[in-house]
């Protein structure tokens, strides 16, 4: 990912609304939501909502699939994936067994921090 992809995503997110729909959409996978289902949960005015939505399909935060009058809304959840790659790729100067006490009182999931280093006997160093 380049500096200039990560604050593309970072400025979409920098609103409240913004957030609660991305969030929301994570929530639902695969299946994501129909622009009406969003609104309602969120309690937004669809004119409102479709503003945010064509801002953060923009910046690839969001697909967008046409399902006859309506359209479908699901996140990428790949692209934040690599957005958080990007920002901890070179956490502690890249010796990760540095971070170990820091990852255990991090909520995130192992599956998406850098591999910690490991010696020969596949420990962590």
């Amino acid at each position: 990912m380049k500096k200039e992809s990560a604050t593309l995503i970072f400025e979409s997110l920098a609103s409240g609304i913004r957030l609660d729909i991305y969030r929301l959409l994570v929530k639902c996978g695969l299946e994501g939501m129909v622009a009406g289902q969003i609104a309602a949960s969120l309690g937004l005015p669809p004119n409102n909502l479709s503003f945010h939505l064509k801002a953060m399909t923009h910046a690839g935060l969001l697909s967008v699939e046409q399902e006859g009058r309506y359209q479908r809304y699901r996140a990428n959840i790949p692209l934040m994936l690599d957005l958080i790659a990007y920002i901890t790729e070179e956490c502690c100067g890249g010796n990760t067994a540095q971070c170990a006490d820091l990852r255990a009182h991090s909520c995130c999931s192992e599956a998406v921090l850098p591999p910690l280093a490991q010696n020969e006997k596949n420990e962590p160093v």
